[in-house]
């Protein structure tokens, strides 16, 4: 027996430190939740996972852009709705000023409710230009440009329900355009939305901790601690069974 060197306590505590080294890491990994906290812990683990949070960054902010396409688009086709409820509440205006039966005042009044919806109409057609520029174009129908200088008449009753069907039917088909774009974002969303979570999913899979497994690895390296603890106070006794021996 050689009491410079007790090298049954030495590899204890070469033990002990290992398992303690163990046991805070696997407690660093339940605490964040996360398998991968820092480069050492895999390398090529942590490359790959943060080239993926960057596509899954990426990827959500493309969902965010076109959910704002969309609503920009239901804004823009609510707007059209309007104007279609105004040009065909102009178009019965204008056959009820056809009736034989009304007077001058009856034309006037059917006159200004008219040039009230124009002026309306250009408004809407105005606003649509300003918030959906790049998303409908331009629209060739504009309300105030036809309608501003109206001169309406019994006899010009035909031409101006002209006008607006004409009209009638561009709003119908910028709202078919609008509702064929709204379907092709909505399709988007649905691929990118199943992308982003295969994403996350395969990201988890390779960062975060399965935390049963890992409480595992922490209570069987904390035994160890525990046990390394207990054998490295008897191996520091084993020295003393030289001093027994010297002195019996």
């Amino acid at each position: 027996m050689r009491i410079n060197h007790n090298i049954s306590a030495i590899n204890t505590y070469r033990q002990y430190n290992a398992n303690t080294l163990k046991a805070s890491k696997s407690m660093e990994k339940l605490s964040s939740g996360l398998r991968i906290n820092r480069a050492a812990d895999d390398a090529a683990g942590l490359s790959i996972s943060e080239k993926m949070r960057s596509e899954i960054a990426g990827v959500a902010q493309r969902l965010r852009n076109t959910q704002d396409n969309i609503s920009l688009i239901q804004t823009a086709e609510g707007a059209l709705n309007e104007v279609s409820d105004m040009l065909v509440r102009m178009k019965e205006l204008i056959t009820q000023s056809q009736n034989p039966t009304y007077t001058s005042e009856d034309i006037a009044n059917i006159k200004l409710e008219l040039e009230q919806l124009a002026d309306t109409i250009g408004e809407y057609d105005a606003t649509d230009e300003n918030n959906c520029r790049g998303i409908i174009g331009t629209t060739t129908f504009n309300g105030k440009k036809v309608f501003s200088d109206i001169n309406f008449t019994p006899v010009s009753a035909d031409s101006t329900l002209e006008d607006i069907d004409a009209a009638i039917g561009e709003i119908n088909e910028e709202r078919a355009r609008l509702g064929a774009l709204q379907n092709r974002f909505e399709h988007e969303i649905n691929n990118d939305s199943t992308y982003h979570e295969n994403l996350q999913a395969a990201e988890s899979r390779i960062r975060d901790v399965d935390m049963a497994e890992e409480m595992m690895e922490y209570t069987k390296n904390n035994i160890l601690v525990q046990a390394a603890q207990a054998m490295l106070a008897q191996a520091n006794y084993l020295p003393q069974g030289i001093l027994q021996l010297l002195n019996s």
